[in-house]
């Protein structure tokens, strides 16, 4: 009897213990590297973050521009825009960058803007995503990968960041008629 009394014992010290200790810290918040200032977008701009973000899983694929054949980067925006705005944009990261839209700062993008980076070092464009807001962008990254949602201040993408563009016009704004 006393063995079972000291365990009891020993068993119920353990147990006060272990619920006087410390809570574990908090995880900490990682902030964002930029301002990212999101006025109000437009409807056309929402139907292309939608979307996008509806994509997001769709398995990469070299070359792919469909759902059901997959995506790479400039394919997956290509048919956002398509699909989503009726807009058509060239076929390659390279054709996008230097099309004639509007050059938007890193701190004042939309949703809807085109982002683009130099993955392989220097500044030749690579790699293109659709910034969605909040300092996120959506992407078809790399082969055995699918669409994705990444962020601009992830220490890789902040690096590679290029440029962005800025394809849907700011009047393009539902009016009522």
């Amino acid at each position: 009897m006393a063995m079972m009394a000291r365990f009891a014992f020993l068993s119920l010290v353990a147990l006060l213990a272990a619920c006087s200790s410390r809570a574990p810290a908090p995880a900490p918040v990682v902030q964002p590297q930029f301002t990212y200032n999101q006025p109000e977008g437009s409807p056309l701009a929402d139907d292309v973050l939608i979307r996008a973000i509806g994509l997001v899983g769709t398995p990469y694929r070299w070359g792919g521009n469909t759902p059901d054949s997959g995506f790479d980067c400039s394919g997956l925006i290509g048919y956002v825009y398509r699909d989503a705005a009726g807009i058509s944009l060239p076929r390659s990261t390279r054709e996008m960058i230097v099309m004639r839209a509007p050059t938007v700062d890193i701190n004042s993008l939309q949703s809807g803007d085109l982002v683009f980076f130099a993955t392989g070092g220097g500044s030749q464009v690579s790699h293109a995503g659709i910034y969605v807001g909040e300092g996120r962008f959506v992407h078809a990254p790399r082969t055995g990968g699918t669409v994705r949602l990444d962020y601009l201040s992830n220490s890789y993408w902040s690096k590679a960041y290029l440029q962005a563009k800025r394809v849907i016009p700011q009047g393009n704004l539902a009016q009522n008629r």
